[in-house]
């Protein structure tokens, strides 16, 4: 059955917007912002690059569409207490695993301001809520000291890929990272 009726072309703009945002955070995973183009990501579209812009303006207005990012953090307060590290680390080491959006951010972080800006409010706004549900004193340190230990790891394994740090296991990078996270949530 095709598509017919009035709302064909939303619907045709829809999968156009979900290409070009699928095709930009691979690219921008694979290149980083610098390297990538909009004609590198129209092409990986199947678009011609007017379209790229038409929707998004510029290649800054794609690269903040396809950096609209959730954590889907785990509600920290429906766990019991001793295990709030591990369980963070886990989902933060599984989240890096497979969100190249992640990865394309942290690689366009480090030579990019506005990259590095829209990180910095992500893992602020999104990191410090959950640890402030758990634990509302010092919580900006509290989140700060959290990131500073994700995004380390992600750095070292995803970007410069330190051979130690890109050969551990969830379950290593949970026994090593979750002790410290817990640390910092909860003492």
């Amino acid at each position: 059955m095709t598509d017919t009726g009035p709302d064909q072309p939303a619907r045709r703009s829809d999968r156009t917007r979900a290409a070009i945002l699928t095709a930009a955070r691979e690219r921008f995973a694979a290149d980083g912002y610098e390297k990538a183009t909009i004609r590198s990501i129209a092409a990986d579209a199947d678009i011609d690059p007017a379209m790229v812009m038409r929707y998004y303006g510029n290649k800054e207005g794609l690269f903040a569409a396809a950096a609209q990012l959730d954590l889907r953090l785990p509600d920290l307060r429906a766990l019991d207490r001793p295990e709030i590290g591990a369980t963070l680390a886990g989902h933060l080491f599984d989240r890096w695993e497979h969100d190249d959006a992640l990865v394309a951010m942290l690689r366009a972080g480090v030579t990019n301001p506005e990259v590095l800006d829209r990180l910095r409010e992500i893992f602020a706004s999104q990191v410090g809520s959950a640890v402030a549900a758990v634990c509302p004193d010092d919580a900006p340190t509290r989140a700060g000291l959290v990131a500073t230990q994700a995004l380390g790891l992600a750095l070292c394994r995803y970007v410069l890929k330190l051979p130690p740090v890109v050969a551990l296991t969830r379950e290593a990078a949970v026994t090593w990272l979750g002790p410290t996270f817990q640390r910092y949530i909860t003492e």
